[in-house]
């Protein structure tokens, strides 16, 4: 089929098809728009398309591009802050700002915060004399221009993120309230978004504004998650995120993170007949069930649901297994992730376990734990995190035994005590092919040793290791040299390593990094090849 596309002519599409395949490997992205115009058409929305988002290197110059588009009245209002002239572009390529995607009110404000840092102590651009109160009004005038920028352009906005939260930010809210005068004259904006997150730690007037003019105004929106405060109006607010639910014609993700926010009505509105026709996944986060008493209720209303999660959630008692039990359909439990051992394990993954991928449990029984997932849970994908007392490890072994014919992510978190157990047997257990397997130990560098030696036969695709070193502790890059460098053994490594209170990380040294690189491995920064959980099970399923 290949090759009768490329003798037919389609040689775009092809290449369209290879690029797409480096749609998160920016610095791949990078290099492809420099082969020729093709592929720099192909490549460049790629890379716009949420620029807010790069982690490393912290570029903020993107930002004068967009600025770029603002008109000459607008331009003139932010040379009363500081010389932009030099700084803008005389003209663009493309129109980048018409390939954004996904917009976070939280990054916006970070990286236009770090810009005018950057432009205002600059000598030759910027005006080093301006005072906190300049500097906050310029700061909030770039944020409502580039607002403007995405508004009156007509972007096709498919993700929006509000999130607030007081412990980054006094101003961010009311920096807000510009950008929503500017939606609430630009209907459009964000009519036909389909991924929406609410993520804040206050229920103030604005944010319930905000609210009620998102389920008047949008319908569209296929995937919903509240992250919700701790404190507020709960009355108001949960009244008005229900009606968002009620809203919404083709609903298919909720999730709902917090500990004590009620959720009666946003959950019973799930019963509405377009929600019970369209919703495949419900994410549970930190959220306690202590008061919710409609889950067999609803569940059962729910008619294409494929996907239940349940993260580090609290009061799952007996009332709780009762109303699962309850549920006439198959509770399809996907993600089980719990503090400690709780007495209701055994009938829930006896009622569930079939169907459960990804487990962790922090504080366990150990012999009990490993006897219940071998026994009831043949699927798990994901082990994280999973702790064993030293008496006790070789418990780990044999549950990596049994259940390794899917395990595909691995976490073990030893990161206060030697790794010798572990890092002794580990390697001859694991499956011949793993995505993730991260490890946090105290690391004895002869274990380590053992461990590689034992492992070689293993392809790691992301290979994290987290060392608290001793003051007696070896070097461990000469093994990781040896072992995983000369044989290609991983395609993302990350290492840090901490001493004394100091945290060093493998990324920060340069000549290794290269010398990774020539061996086609890339060294990434710990924090941004850790997976957090929630995010995995939001891009998951």
């Amino acid at each position: 089929m290949t090759c009768l596309k490329l003798f037919s002519g389609d040689l775009p599409e092809l290449i369209n098809e290879v690029i797409q395949y480096f749609h998160y490997d920016y610095k791949t992205l990078h290099s492809c728009i420099l082969v020729n115009r093709l592929w720099c058409r192909l490549a460049i929305p790629l890379l716009w398309e949420d620029p807010f988002s790069f982690k490393v290197p912290k570029n903020y110059h993107f930002i004068e591009i967009y600025l770029y588009n603002l008109s000459d009245d607008d331009k003139t209002k932010l040379n009363e802050y500081a010389t932009l002239n030099n700084l803008l572009p005389s003209n663009t390529l493309f129109n980048y700002h018409s390939f954004i995607q996904r917009l976070n009110t939280h990054t916006v404000y970070d990286f236009v915060r770090n810009w005018v840092t950057t432009v205002t102590t600059s000598t030759t651009e910027g005006n080093t004399d301006l005072t906190y109160t300049q500097m906050r009004d310029f700061t909030k005038l770039i944020y409502k221009s580039l607002f403007l920028v995405f508004i009156e352009n007509e972007v096709n906005l498919y993700s929006f993120e509000v999130v607030f939260h007081s412990i980054y930010s006094i101003d961010e809210l009311e920096y807000f309230d510009g950008i929503f005068e500017l939606i609430l004259r630009n209907l459009n904006f964000i009519s036909n978004i389909k991924n929406f997150i609410l993520d804040f730690d206050e229920a103030t007037d604005t944010i319930q504004k905000f609210v009620r003019f998102l389920y008047s105004n949008c319908n569209s929106i296929s995937s919903l998650y509240f992250l919700l405060p701790t404190y507020g109006n709960y009355p108001l607010i949960d009244e008005d995120l229900s009606q968002i639910v009620k809203s919404q014609k083709n609903l298919k993700k909720i999730s709902f993170s917090n500990n004590n926010f009620p959720l009666y009505k946003s959950l019973l509105l799930l019963n509405n007949p377009d929600c019970s026709n369209t919703l495949s996944t419900i994410i549970f986060d930190g959220v306690d069930f202590y008061n919710i008493v409609v889950l067999s209720e609803v569940f059962n209303q729910l008619n294409v649901l494929e996907s239940i999660h349940i993260i580090y959630c609290y009061s799952l008692d007996s009332k709780f297994f009762q109303q699962i039990d309850n549920v006439t359909k198959p509770f399809k439990l996907r993600t089980l992730f719990l503090y400690k051992f709780n007495k209701i394990l055994e009938p829930l993954l006896q009622r569930t376990g079939i169907y459960l991928e990804n487990l962790g449990i922090i504080d366990n029984e150990s012999r009990q734990l490993q006897q219940l997932i071998t026994k009831y849970c043949s699927n798990i994908k994901y082990l994280y995190p999973m702790w064993f007392d030293k008496e006790n490890t070789y418990l780990l072994f044999n549950l990596i035994e049994d259940i390794k014919q899917n395990l595909n992510y691995i976490s073990i978190n030893y990161y206060y005590f030697e790794s010798s157990n572990v890092l002794q047997n580990l390697g001859q257990v694991l499956p011949l092919k793993l995505e993730y397997l991260n490890l946090s130990f105290t690391i004895n560098t002869n274990d380590l040793e053992v461990f590689l030696k034992n492992s070689q036969n293993v392809f790691i695709k992301k290979f994290l290791i987290r060392n608290s070193k001793r003051k007696e502790s070896r070097d461990i890059f000469p093994y990781i040299k040896e072992y995983i460098m000369k044989n290609k053994r991983v395609k993302y490594l990350a290492i840090e390593e901490s001493f004394d209170g100091k945290i060093e990380e493998l990324f920060s040294q340069k000549d290794k990094v290269k010398e990774f690189e020539l061996h086609g491995i890339r060294v990434q920064n710990y924090n941004d090849l850790f997976i957090n959980i929630y995010k995995f099970i939001k891009e998951t399923y």
